[in-house]
């Protein structure tokens, strides 16, 4: 059925809850779990204000490193097959929607697995919703692992 599993992180509770499906996933159906983090380097430079820029985005990029590597520790516990990513440069910054989609017709996934926050309300409004958007711009099933609200 599935046999290459895109995990989307971005180093959260529920990316954590995210990666613990995609095991119980992978490792039922034998499939290749790939983890996915995008730096968005979109809101760095619309948010800069008075802090350098290079160094907000490099502590998005060593972020993304930590939260890959623990991605990568659980799964190897349990015992799947996987490979890490991290996408430092998007084809439109501030579209991480659009990133992981591209990603996964690279790559090329079965399915796209990623926790969501639940944001409601102005928060929503005001934040967007990754998830959502990887549901309105891919073809392939998502699975969307509810997290904590916000």
């Amino acid at each position: 059925m599935y046999e290459r599993i895109l995990v989307a992180v971005d180093g959260s509770p529920s990316s954590d809850l995210a990666i613990a499906q995609a095991a119980g996933l992978a490792k039922g159906l034998g499939a290749e779990v790939k983890v996915l983090f995008v730096v968005d380097e979109g809101e760095v430079f619309l948010e800069a204000g008075f802090v350098n820029p290079q160094d907000i985005l490099n502590g998005l990029t060593d972020f993304g490193r930590k939260a890959l590597a623990a991605a990568a520790h659980r799964l190897q516990d349990a015992g799947v097959r996987f490979q890490t990513e991290l996408a430092e440069k998007s084809a439109v910054p501030g579209d991480i929607a659009g990133a992981i989609v591209g990603y996964a017709d690279r790559w090329p996934a079965d399915v796209i697995v990623m926790g969501t926050r639940g944001r409601r309300g102005v928060r929503r409004m005001i934040m967007g919703s990754v998830s959502e958007g990887v549901v309105a711009k891919t073809s392939k099933p998502v699975l969307l692992i509810r997290g904590e609200s916000a």
